[in-house]
């Protein structure tokens, strides 16, 4: 969409409420063979899609701030906004519900699979988008607040789960991995309609920078965007790759070079004695509540559901190789090993080891 072309949030491709998603072949495929389909054979559309009005939304959101700027959207493998770029490229798995259960067999959840998470990165990416439109990035005072945007993206960064020079958005601490993602978090936290960013922030560090942020985009009320390319960057219509092989290089990306430092922990909360031999196996045990404590610590530690399960598929290994059996109650073993991995995983983030992919 051309930026200020509409007085109306829309994403310029029919998609509210009214248009019906149409029906793909592939939607009753099973996983093995969904995953030998390429993706410019997916011919998929943003028009009726929960995705689109989410879009919507977020746009409305920024339409309420005056500044005559629209991004464009596009579908792609992840979401991403690109350099130089006012345009953001979303996530094909949220365009049709078969393709997020698949992308939640692969990787356990669905990043941006319910309507809030989906909404907090849209605005995540709007802030992007906004600065690259306006070429914020250049001016002197959001270089002095944020940092430069030529500094390196790293590979990884460690987070300081308790700083208070950054506000809290996303998950992993994002703000913290870069300057532009710093800005960028600033921004979601700025537009969120009910976030309450001066009571919340106040006495941090980081409120300095969402004062300059409130400041900042009052300047650009009436300001037309001084880039208005409408460029997409690799589209899945350009991508000739599968899905299989997209989720072998996701699951490599997020998985986790976690130490075996748990054998004494797993020790104490089962057992390998004799008498407890006719009990249910540690590892079957573990098995069973997988899914459910890999959720919630995921949930209290903000790391990727994929990269605790990681963790978990040691000690269930480790369980097995170790021979060793439940001990206690099934009930009060789930709500110990939950601690136990909780633990082990915010060790693993305090220490100099823990490195979060970006």
């Amino acid at each position: 969409m051309s930026p200020g072309a509409r007085s109306s949030a829309s994403t310029g491709s029919g998609s509210g409420t009214g248009a019906r998603r149409r029906r793909q072949p592939w939607e009753r495929w099973p996983d093995s063979r969904l995953l030998e389909l390429r993706f410019s054979d997916l011919d998929l559309r943003l028009e009726g899609s929960r995705l689109g009005e989410r879009i919507d939304r977020v746009l409305g959101e920024f339409a309420r701030c005056n500044i005559p700027f629209r991004p464009h959207f596009w579908l792609a493998e992840d979401f991403f906004t690109p350099d130089g770029v006012p345009g953001i490229a979303v996530p094909f798995y949220l365009a049709h519900p078969r393709l997020a259960r698949l992308e939640e067999n692969q990787m356990m959840e669905v990043e941006g699979g319910s309507p809030e998470w989906c909404l907090r990165i849209l605005r995540h990416e709007l802030g992007h988008a906004v600065d690259n439109a306006f070429l914020l990035r250049r001016r002197r005072k959001r270089q002095q607040i944020f940092g430069r945007s030529s500094q390196p993206y790293p590979d990884y960064y460690a987070p300081k789960p308790y700083s208070k020079r950054f506000v809290l958005h996303l998950d992993s601490w994002y703000a913290q991995s870069h300057p532009d993602e710093d800005f960028a978090e600033t921004f979601a936290v700025w537009l969120q309609p009910t976030s309450a960013w001066r009571r919340r922030y106040a006495g941090w560090p980081a409120l300095k920078k969402l004062e300059y942020m409130d400041e900042l985009m009052r300047s650009l009320v009436g300001k037309k965007p001084r880039v208005t390319t409408r460029r997409k960057v690799d589209p899945i219509q350009r991508l000739r790759g599968t899905l299989g092989e997209y989720y072998a290089e996701k699951r490599r990306r997020y998985g986790f070079d976690y130490p075996a430092f748990y054998d004494r922990d797993l020790r104490q909360l089962f057992s390998d004695l004799p008498e407890f031999r006719a009990n249910r196996p540690a590892d079957a045990f573990l098995r069973s509540v997988r899914a459910e404590v890999c959720r919630k610590v995921a949930r209290w530690t903000g790391t990727y559901q994929y990269t605790i399960d990681q963790v978990l598929e040691d000690m269930i290994t480790r369980c097995q190789e170790l021979g060793l059996h439940l001990s206690g109650t099934e009930q009060q073993t789930t709500l110990d090993f939950t601690v136990l991995l909780t633990v082990q995983t915010m060790n693993y983030l305090h220490s100099g080891r823990h490195r979060i992919a970006l």
